[in-house]
């Protein structure tokens, strides 16, 4: 059960919102205490990317544990909790509509904040007791209401930009056949005829004797010739494989932020201030 002793852990900006199976849902970002007893009722939820968008969850049946609570809901019931502007005080109508989402029975009556940043002007302790000082109730971390106090809070939006990993395309390796041609030259040797004649010597006399005197008769030889011959064989010439390397750049992101700025209002009757501007910020 939570109770008035718990706000400080809640709101020390290291808790986290937890749901019933134990997943996280988000960081808290705002508690809203009950009118009547001042026990705290509901706690905004910061999800979405960097923490910008709030959900409201209820703080009945939650349990707080180191810095932080566990909520009796689940992480989809926060989520598409209704939109409402954590920004001041719940109306009825608006915390029926959390009630009703939630399947609680309805209670109007939380209409006050604590915020974050604005503990220390609205809490004063005595031993171990902290005292909520429950004349405004809508402190938060805009004190620019009717109801707040003597401060006014300026804000500006800051840039956060991360980047995300996405798939982006596909690559493979494909092996194909194609043919072309190829021309080498190979040289190639053949035998031809030809005729060698020498005379009768006294070394050869005998070898030209040894037939008939006159005759007819015919001799031959057989003739070579070497010809191209083609033969093909596949042999591996290299190894082919897929890598992949990460290349950074640079990449500029332009977006809007929006900044408060305060001026000084004067209502004095002759329109000048104690530092000699009049109401429009000129000086004289």
């Amino acid at each position: 059960m939570i109770s008035q002793n718990d706000i400080d852990t809640l709101l020390s900006g290291r808790g986290q919102v937890l749901a019933s199976d134990g997943s996280k849902i988000g960081s808290v970002g705002q508690v809203y205490l009950d009118d009547q007893t001042g026990d705290p009722s509901w706690v905004t939820v910061k999800t979405g990317l960097f923490g910008t968008s709030e959900s409201f969850a209820p703080l009945q049946g939650a349990n707080v544990t180191g810095d932080d609570v566990t909520i009796g809901y689940t992480k989809d019931q926060v989520k598409d909790a209704p939109r409402i502007e954590s920004d001041g005080a719940l109306s009825p109508e608006e915390e029926d509509t959390l009630y009703r989402h939630y399947g609680l029975a309805g209670h109007a009556g939380t209409t006050g904040t604590t915020g974050r940043d604005f503990l220390d002007s609205d809490t004063t302790t005595t031993g171990t007791t902290t005292n909520y000082d429950r004349s405004r109730r809508a402190v938060g971390q805009d004190t620019s209401g009717p109801t707040t106090d003597d401060a006014m809070t300026r804000s500006e939006e800051e840039l956060h930009v991360g980047t995300e990993r996405r798939e982006v395309g596909k690559a493979r390796l494909r092996k194909y056949i194609v043919t072309e041609n190829v021309t080498k030259t190979v040289p190639v040797s053949r035998e031809e005829v030809r005729i060698e004649r020498e005379p009768i010597t006294n070394a050869n006399r005998g070898d030209a004797l040894a037939g008939p005197t006159i005759s007819e008769e015919e001799h031959e030889v057989v003739l070579h010739a070497e010809r191209p011959v083609v033969e093909k064989e596949a042999v591996p010439v290299e190894r082919v494989r897929l890598d992949k390397e990460t290349v950074t750049s640079q990449e500029t992101v332009t977006s809007d932020v929006r900044k408060e700025r305060i001026e000084l209002l004067d209502d004095s009757i002759d329109g000048t201030t104690n530092d000699g501007t009049d109401t429009t910020g000129r000086r004289h």
